[in-house]
């Protein structure tokens, strides 16, 4: 267990298959877990210098929406209309503030767009050209959706004739901080499932679901199949065990069989409770992720 006064992170890339070859849409195995830990690692070094929970996960996020290898920001999987839309939201577990985007098909970081709502609108959830419009008044630059496209998602589509849209949103990213002042805070960021109708929303935007932070509970971030996930409100489910006593790998393990059992979900979710224990646990094949323990190494796995 870590001391109260020591911070904790946890970052997730993605419930899905192990693929060595990229073609299920997560990307090769080893840069998904070498990506996490680059994030976990950078968020942690923020932590330790006695940066927030808000901050840490904030950035987590934001290095894997730049890193290619995930399905968030660039690299991104395509609509059936050979786009990219992306979800993101935040929620800072001391206030229950919350912002989040989706459908946005012009913003490099969509992480950081869903903070300007959180901390700059009156509204949690903006979607689409109002997301669009709201971002350039707040000096985000607009992000031409070609640059958000990399040449394998590209491949990907052009292959992808007669296929059915995937039901599992591989590559989605999240990140579950504890700051030194018992702080905690959830982000979680998607390009959706391949080949979604242009306009479909899944889990990662929606608080409760797909992103959930309450100082009193827990952080959490899910991954996976949206429509199950958020049925179940899993990410609210998860926090709701751990306050309830259950340690934060309890409450992922049982909120991950209530997804399974109630409603066929496929899908994961890290957590990080008040003392700074994390916890994960998926159904599918892999999780990406990457956490520090109590001496504050980072650890990282498939």
């Amino acid at each position: 267990m870590n001391h109260p006064s020591t911070p904790a992170i946890a970052v997730h890339g993605g419930a899905g298959s192990l693929d060595d070859s990229g073609t299920s849409g997560l990307g090769p195995d080893a840069p998904r877990e070498a990506g996490v830990g680059r994030a976990a690692s950078a968020a942690w070094e923020l932590l330790r210098r006695g940066g927030s929970a808000l901050d840490a996960v904030v950035l987590a996020a934001s290095l894997l929406e730049d890193d290619p290898t995930f399905n968030a920001g660039t690299g991104a999987t395509l609509t059936s209309a050979g786009h990219v839309e992306l979800d993101a939201s935040l929620m800072d577990g001391a206030t229950l503030g919350a912002g989040a985007v989706a459908c946005v098909k012009d913003v490099k970081n969509p992480i950081l767009l869903a903070r300007a709502v959180l901390e700059r609108s009156p509204h949690l959830l903006i979607v689409a050209d109002g997301a669009s419009a709201f971002a350039r008044e707040m000096g985000i630059p607009a992000w031409p959706n070609e640059r958000l496209v990399i040449p394998q998602q590209r491949a990907r589509f052009d292959a992808s004739a007669g296929v059915k849209p995937t039901t599992v949103g591989g590559g989605t990213i999240g990140a579950v901080a504890r700051d030194r002042n018992g702080h905690v805070a959830a982000a979680t960021s998607t390009g959706g499932t391949f080949l979604k109708r242009p306009g479909r929303v899944g889990d990662s935007p929606i608080i409760g679901a797909g992103t959930y932070a309450d100082d009193r509970l827990a952080a959490v971030s899910s991954t996976g199949h949206g429509e199950p996930i958020i049925r179940v409100t899993l990410a609210r489910l998860v926090a709701d065990l751990v306050g309830a006593g259950r340690s934060p790998g309890e409450a992922a393990a049982e909120g991950i069989r209530i997804l399974g059992a109630r409603v066929a979900g496929q899908g994961g979710v890290i957590v990080v409770g008040p003392s700074g224990d994390p916890g994960f646990a998926f159904n599918t094949p892999a999780m990406a992720r990457a956490w520090s323990d109590g001496s504050g190494n980072i650890r990282t796995a498939l």
